[in-house]
C-alpha cells in the first residue's frame, strides 16, 4: 500500500503525525511488515521522539536552533531567507525517511514514542509525505 499525506505546518516545530500513520495502518489491514515514511522536502525532516512531555520537544527545538543558528557568515545560500540554509542543515542532521515495524496490525512504537514531522522553516508550509506499508 502506498499513500501520500499532506501536512500543513504552522511553522517551525515538531508536528505529531503518529495518529495519521496509525489510521493508515488500520485501513491497510497490514498485520506484519514495515511502515516507511519519506518527506519529500529538503527543509523538513522526520523523527521518532518522546510524546508524553512537550518540554522534551521544546528542548530539542531550542538545542537544534542553537547548534545551527541563522545568519551565520559561512552561509552563501541566503536568497530564501535567514532560516533557509539552517533548515537544510537541520534536515541532513536528522532524517528524511523512517521505517517502523508493523506487528500484529500495530505500529511497533514504544510506550512514549511518537512520529513527528519536523518543520525547520519559520513560516507555514505544506509538506508532502510518502508512506509505504508492506510485508
Amino acid at each position: 500500500m502506498n499513500e501520500e499525506l499532506i501536512i500543513q505546518t504552522p511553522g517551525q516545530g515538531l508536528i505529531d503525525i503518529t495518529g495519521k500513520l496509525v489510521s493508515l495502518v488500520n485501513a491497510s489491514e497490514c498485520q506484519h511488515g514495515l511502515c516507511t515514511v519519506f518527506v519529500t522536502h529538503t527543509s523538513a525532516s522526520l523523527t521518532i521522539q518522546e510524546n508524553a512531555d512537550p518540554s522534551a520537544r521544546r528542548d530539542l527545538e531550542n538545542w537544534l536552533n542553537r547548534l545551527v543558528p541563522e545568519n551565520d557568515d559561512l552561509y552563501s545560500h541566503t536568497t530564501e531567507g535567514a532560516d533557509d540554509m539552517p533548515a537544510h542543515i537541520k534536515a541532513i542532521l536528522t532524517a528524511t525517511s523512517i521505517s517502523i515495524p508493523v506487528m500484529n496490525g500495530r505500529l511497533g512504537l514504544g510506550t512514549w514514542q511518537g512520529l513527528y514531522l519536523w518543520e525547520h522553516r519559520r513560516s507555514a508550509h505544506r509538506r508532502r509525505l510518502l508512506v509505504h506499508l508492506g510485508a
